[in-house]
């Protein structure tokens, strides 16, 4: 017992002597000495080599086969986007750095978590057998930075700085009445363990921004959170204005699913969401397929930007195409149609520009892309409807928020607009997870889906009601 300790000091001190131009985990493997003396650990950190200062490092769980979310959503979303059945096995064991650390740590910032990368204060160990003067095999561990996207292999470990675990949680409180909590869980269409979908009013942001005092997925992680340790995130975006269905992961996994789910069912062209529109005028055939892709311009020189059909088809870039399918639910003999929209692609204000400038019925209360409509409208709005209805004004109502959900329908001068997210059919991603790893192709092509239906906001109920009157 004497002679290993003796041994085991003699191998300490000549590693530590060693001039290697670095530093590292020292881990020293005694194949012949017994179990209690089989190995040693010394740390310090790679970067400090000058003063061999002890560092600490908060070490995340080894890598280790995991369900990619990219492919099971597209699985989900019923594409055939995988190459092979190999290639896509082998995709689900990789993944980069950054997606590991997330996974791992929920809790932390995705802003703080790139910052780390960017100042390159993330580790990961790199192993190296080395012989020394006493013949004894050891195992050289060093910790050499790693990238953001850099690729893992099963195994590695990742090592960030242990002040990430002094980083104090996120605060997610508002200076909310129970009166506004209860509105904001009032919002919930469907909840289960992976997903929270809400009926989104108009006028309230979906994130956050400069002048921005309330945004729905601040308050969702204040409020919709329950027992979870992690927030609600975002999948998808409405507009300000627009309301409906709005849907949010509860968890990181699933909110990457869902992620991969929209992305794919977009460049698959799939009619998974379902708007009611309620335009200015007819279209001329009664349901059809606008393909007419967007650009962004500069107006007002440049203080302002607005989406616009682009004319060059020859010199056309991926990023804007845009393709919706539309149908005529009703027409009304005040000059009204109400239509339903399926985007097939993506873009910024899609839905709104196609019905201005291509189908040339803009859609009540955008005054952006249909303000000459507007402006027709006026008069029509003010005697004819109002002549041949028996509804009332609507009188300032207010909710919690500022929000007002009973003015802007087609009777009072200032219009709403009349964009409502209705109907979206979802993949079951709760069910799949409690055992991503076992289901098969042919389980999740039979996979029920959610089918969600968020009803109209009080303004655009009213319009329905007064044009079917």
């Amino acid at each position: 017992m004497l002679v290993g300790a003796n041994l085991l000091r003699r191998l300490l001190r000549s590693q530590l002597s060693a001039d290697d131009g670095g530093t590292g985990f020292i881990i020293t493997a005694i194949h012949h000495l017994r179990p209690q003396y089989s190995t040693t650990t010394e740390f310090s950190d790679e970067g400090n080599s000058e003063n061999k200062k002890e560092s600490k490092w908060f070490t995340l769980p080894p890598f280790a086969k995991t369900v990619s979310a990219s492919e099971l959503g597209a699985k989900l979303a019923r594409k055939n986007h995988l190459k092979s059945a190999t290639s896509a096995e082998t995709s689900a064991y990789k993944t980069t750095a950054l997606k590991w650390v997330l996974k791992c740590c929920p809790e932390l910032p995705r802003n703080l978590v790139q910052k780390l990368f960017r100042l390159r204060q993330v580790r990961r160990e790199s192993i190296a057998m080395e012989v020394t003067d006493d013949g004894c095999q050891v195992q050289k561990i060093q910790l050499k930075r790693v990238g953001a996207k850099d690729s893992l292999n099963i195994g590695d470990k990742i090592f960030l700085p242990i002040s990430v675990r002094e980083v104090p949680e996120e605060k997610h409180e508002h200076d909310c009445t129970n009166e506004e909590s209860n509105f904001i869980r009032s919002l919930e269409l469907y909840k289960d363990t992976a997903i929270i979908v809400l009926n989104k009013p108009p006028g309230m942001p979906v994130q956050g921004g400069i002048g921005i005092k309330w945004s729905l997925d601040e308050l969702a992680a204040a409020w919709l959170r329950y027992d979870y340790s992690e927030s609600p995130r975002l999948v998808h975006r409405l507009d300000r204005d627009c309301s409906g269905i709005l849907v949010m992961g509860r968890t990181q996994m699933s909110a990457a699913i869902l992620h991969s789910v929209f992305r794919e069912e977009t460049l698959g062209a799939s009619k998974h969401k379902r708007y009611w529109a309620l335009v200015i005028g007819s279209p001329r055939r009664p349901k059809g397929t606008i393909s007419a892709p967007l650009r962004k311009v500069v107006v007002d020189d440049g203080k302002s930007d607005r989406i616009t059909v682009f004319e060059h088809n020859n010199t056309i870039l991926s990023s804007q195409r845009a393709i919706t399918e539309y149908r005529v639910i009703k027409t009304s003999t005040h000059g009204f149609t109400w239509l339903e929209l399926s985007p097939l692609t993506g873009r910024k204000h899609q839905l709104r520009v196609h019905c201005a400038e291509v189908l040339g019925t803009p859609i009540v209360g955008d005054y952006k892309y249909g303000w000459q409509a507007h402006r027709r409208l006026q008069n029509l709005a003010e005697s004819d409807l109002r002549k041949n209805s028996n509804e009332k004004v609507a009188k300032e109502n207010m909710l919690p928020f500022g929000l007002n959900m009973d003015s802007g329908s087609i009777l009072e001068k200032q219009l709403r607009l009349h964009l409502h997210c209705r109907e979206m059919i979802l993949p079951n991603v709760s069910q799949v997870l409690q055992n991503p790893k076992s289901f098969t192709d042919d389980d999740l092509s039979k996979l029920k889906s959610l089918e969600i239906v968020a009803p109209l906001p009080s303004y655009m109920q009213k319009s329905w009601d007064i044009l079917n009157s």
